[in-house]
């Protein structure tokens, strides 16, 4: 599992996390689950829930933020399989902000606790993959709460790490946007963590998902062929390079070191152009 990144972090969200349980009368049982980074903590608790709390940096935290999970509750088809929300609590802690939510237990584990990508196969039934694809068939038509990724951003990316200019994205639909391994529950499928949902380029999501699954052939095949409907079409072909190019960048920061070749390999049968290295192991990608 993910463990927080030092000392004090640890001692940060443990502290909000009782913080929470007090505030929405309730109390934790067991041991904490980290989130990457130590960034989230979570724990389930007596009244049979699950506690979340979310912790970001005060001065990179729009003073008005989109409420994901609080939207999802309201806008997003009971037809998506996702955990309910039961209440929510947000506070300020000076350099920090909070946001607890208290929300269902999902008893199955994540398929991939240790890492976004995938590098075994998890022997998913076919029911699983047809609770995907209704699922994020249902999510397309919600009202989306922000646009996710945004064309500035592929403008400034994709030449340094696809080396080719970004394509207009003039064609989207309404995704979860963190659709990877550590984001999905074995059978029955439950899909987690919606901070990020909202207007995606059209492939997206299943792109994101097949990139983070090359380590393991038979299931990128079987993401290829449940979703070939999308990606093989040039809207979804665009959503698929947008993938790659979230993943390389955070190659260049020194993520998913053992991917980074199939990533590079998969980018050059996609455009034509072999993506230009990068070794910058620094802070984690983003695409905001």
């Amino acid at each position: 599992m993910y463990s927080p990144k030092d000392e004090t972090t640890r001692a940060r969200m443990e502290d909000a996390l009782a913080h929470a349980a007090a505030r929405l009368s309730t109390t934790t049982t067991g041991a904490p689950a980290w989130g990457w980074l130590g960034r989230t903590i979570g724990s389930r608790t007596a009244g049979g829930h699950w506690l979340r709390v979310h912790c970001g940096e005060a001065a990179k935290t729009p003073a008005t933020r989109n409420e994901g999970i609080a939207l999802a509750e309201e806008r997003v088809s009971d037809k998506v399989s996702r955990p309910h929300l039961h209440d929510l609590y947000r506070w300020d802690g000076g350099e920090y902000v909070f946001e607890a939510e208290l929300i269902d237990y999902i008893a199955q584990p994540v398929i991939s606790p240790e890492t976004p990508d995938l590098t075994a196969d998890p022997g998913l039934p076919d029911s699983w993959w047809t609770t995907l694809r209704e699922s994020l068939d249902a999510l397309s038509t919600a009202e989306p709460p922000r646009e996710t990724i945004r064309q500035s951003w592929a403008d400034r990316v994709f030449p340094e790490f696809l080396g080719i200019p970004a394509p207009a994205i003039t064609e989207r639909v309404t995704g979860h946007a963190d659709l990877q391994w550590a984001n999905l529950t074995h059978d029955p499928l439950v899909i987690l963590d919606w901070e990020r949902w909202g207007a995606v380029p059209v492939g997206y999501d299943p792109a994101m998902l097949y990139v983070n699954s090359l380590r393991v052939p038979a299931v990128a095949d079987r993401i290829r062929a449940e979703f070939a409907h999308v990606l093989d079409t040039p809207a979804g072909r665009i959503g698929e390079q947008i993938a790659l190019a979230e993943m390389l960048q955070a190659v260049g920061r020194g993520w998913y070191i053992e991917l980074a070749p199939l990533l590079r390999r998969r980018a050059e049968e996609l455009t034509g152009v072999r993506p230009p290295a990068h070794i910058n192991p620094t802070a984690p990608a983003t695409s905001g």
